[in-house]
């Protein structure tokens, strides 16, 4: 059975907060990522498959990987968050369950839990080759609700 979020989008407003502030990260750009769906609790991030992100076996790198599954997850708990507040990570854990092959990676973030301060979040992290899922990452990480610095 397929997880509703899957379905769900987020309102246009959230949508607009998260893409505007996805796209003021400049290492999501440098890597080359792209948000692909924004729902309420539940964001996909995508990670195109080139030489700069891969390792010296030809795999992504796991530092990217992590990074695709961390912003990933941290832009999951904002779509819960009111207007005025920011989020930033305290901690995460990745396991890497297979090497990161395919035409790109898949990040998707969902919360599990949303608190007033802290949200947990799943991560996973797919290679997708000729159509075809893989898990190669998964994870868990804790983000915070922050003021934005200039409230």
């Amino acid at each position: 059975m397929e997880d509703r979020t899957q379905q769900e989008e987020a309102s246009p407003e959230v949508q607009k907060r998260i893409q505007a502030s996805f796209d003021r990260q400049g290492l999501m750009r440098h890597l080359g990522a792209r948000i692909t769906h924004i729902a309420p609790g539940r964001v996909h991030i995508e990670l195109p498959g080139r030489p700069e992100v891969t390792q010296q076996h030809g795999y992504f790198h796991a530092g990217a990987t992590s990074a695709v599954a961390d912003s990933a997850g941290g832009y999951a708990a904002y779509t819960l968050f009111p207007e005025d507040a920011d989020v930033l990570t305290v901690e995460y854990k990745i396991n890497l369950l297979a090497p990161a092959i395919g035409d790109h990676l898949e990040a998707i973030g969902t919360v599990l839990k949303s608190g007033r301060t802290l949200t947990v979040c799943q991560l996973e992290v797919f290679g997708v080759q000729d159509g075809q899922r893989k898990l190669v990452a998964n994870g868990q990480q804790t983000l915070i609700r922050v003021n934005r610095p200039d409230q």
